[in-house]
């Protein structure tokens, strides 16, 4: 057993650190940058001006239907669509691309909802008194509101984060050869599934805790001051 593991375990975190790593952490930037420009358009009211009112009413309609689409339907089934289905109207993608564009339109509209809520949860006396002391709309939600909502929206998205990485494993169903695509390789060769798959899982396991500390350490970072400006 303990042969089967030193000789499986250099290639399977070959696997993780050449394609579960980057794969999770490009689509949670790309993801996450969509996220909070889908939920700015959600968030920000209208111009009250005709000729930006009605342009800026349709890019809300089609956020609102982008959100709705992927919190609907399942990841595996939108990867399906992405790289199986694409190509049938002459769109064809790299397999790591595809993986890539699934995830981060998955994570930019569920970390969209989390944003929104986190913006929404700060309390209209912090616009009053912005608008009081002469801040633009701009000003106030740079400096005054998104600092607030950005500590409010870390757990969750540090949460996100954690299950994108788990989330990963699906890429193998559009033959992408991370970490669980090679554990799948590798148990094809020895026959001994329980083995590789709780060795797989073990490897997950150990990423998702180090980044959990992670979480519970900028948590603390930023509860800190806080506690402070409350004393």
């Amino acid at each position: 057993m303990w042969n089967i593991i030193i000789t499986s375990l250099p290639e399977m975190i070959g696997a993780m650190l050449q394609f579960t790593i980057p794969l999770a952490v490009i689509s949670f930037i790309l993801g996450l940058i969509l996220a909070v420009l889908t939920a700015l358009i959600k968030f920000i009211e209208p111009s009250e001006n005709k000729a930006i009112r009605y342009p800026y009413l349709v890019l809300r309609g089609i956020a609102n239907f982008y959100v709705w689409l992927f919190r609907s339907t399942p990841l595996l089934v939108q990867l399906f669509i992405i790289f199986f289905g694409l190509p049938s109207i002459g769109v064809q993608l790299p397999a790591f691309t595809a993986a890539v564009i699934g995830f981060s339109l998955n994570t930019g509209a569920y970390a969209s909802e989390t944003i929104r809520s986190a913006l929404l949860s700060v309390p209209q006396d912090q616009w009053d008194a912005a608008y009081t002391l002469n801040f633009s709309t701009r000003q106030t939600l740079m400096k005054i509101v998104l600092p607030q909502a950005v500590r409010i929206a870390l757990p969750p998205l540090s949460n996100s984060f954690i299950g994108l990485v788990k989330d990963t494993s699906l890429a193998s169903s559009i033959t992408i050869l991370e970490m669980f695509q090679v554990s799948q390789q590798i148990t094809a060769k020895n026959y001994q599934p329980l083995l590789m798959y709780t060795l797989a899982a073990a490897l997950y396991a150990i990423i998702c805790t180090l980044l959990s500390w992670l979480q519970h350490y900028l948590e603390r970072r930023t509860s800190k001051y806080v506690k402070g400006s409350e004393a």
